[in-house]
């Protein structure tokens, strides 16, 4: 009888739901000035008209939509449907987690929220090509090239005389291809030439940075273009009148 008490009980108990709010896509990846869509949806347990949230995290946490209406860049190139947000033309600065809130004043639990973190893929960039103009002959030597805006992160490839170089194990050289990075031993002679550095990623065409000349020299003409160079910065100086004393 007391079970039969209690099923009874519970039968005839109104059960207390809340807000659900759900995604069905937490993680979006799109291209670079492509539309983003997160998606949300939400079930109430009586409130008909809650009230719809989305807010970015980061360092702080910037609102996107509020009070009805979209902030600051969004109110340019955003809409709702329902509570799906999208944003059109993405850039890279978009990229982050996204929080979907919906508040139901008249639900027992007035509260639910589901989060979409966004990733905006950007293709490779013209990289960076460090390559200095002249080297003397035996020195160690780094070129180093880097694209920073790619999503995902470049990998590199390096160019001699337009020749893709590919590192073994007699080569007098080793390349990074995630760091970009070539690097000598030793220079020779034979190591002179134009150098270039091409960035590609899984988004976009490769880029290659403009070639840079790499002169090797001898250390002995090495020495004498810099003390060439000296001779005529005092020649100079004196004809300026750098070089002399002031008169007490």
């Amino acid at each position: 009888m007391l079970i039969l008490s209690l099923l009874i009980t519970f039968l005839h108990t109104p059960i207390c739901l809340s807000v659900s709010v759900s995604t069905s896509r937490p993680r979006v990846e799109v291209h670079e000035h492509t539309d983003a869509v997160l998606s949300c949806e939400f079930r109430t347990e009586k409130d008909q008209n809650p009230r719809i949230e989305w807010k970015k995290k980061g360092k702080g946490v910037t609102f996107v939509y509020f009070n009805g209406k979209f902030t600051g860049s969004y109110a340019e190139r955003a809409k709702m449907d329902g509570a799906t947000l999208t944003i059109h033309s993405v850039t890279l600065t978009d990229s982050g987690d996204y929080r979907c809130e919906v508040t139901a004043s008249e639900d027992h639990v007035n509260l639910g929220e589901a989060t979409v973190t966004l990733n905006v893929l950007v293709p490779p960039h013209i990289p960076s090509c460090d390559v200095p103009s002249s080297v003397f002959v035996g020195s160690a030597l780094e070129l180093l090239c880097k694209d920073k805006l790619s999503v995902p992160p470049a990998s590199y490839r390096w160019f001699k005389d337009n020749k893709a170089l590919t590192a073994t194990g007699e080569s007098p050289y080793s390349i990074d291809t995630n760091k970009g990075m070539l690097k000598f031993r030793s220079v020779s002679k034979l190591d002179a030439g134009m150098y270039r550095c091409e960035s590609s990623n899984s988004v976009g065409a490769p880029k290659s940075c403009v070639a840079h000349q790499l002169k090797v020299v001898d250390s002995a003409a090495g020495f004498v273009a810099m003390l060439l160079f000296c001779c005529i910065c005092v020649c100079v100086c004196r004809q300026r009148g750098c070089c002399q004393r002031e008169s007490d």
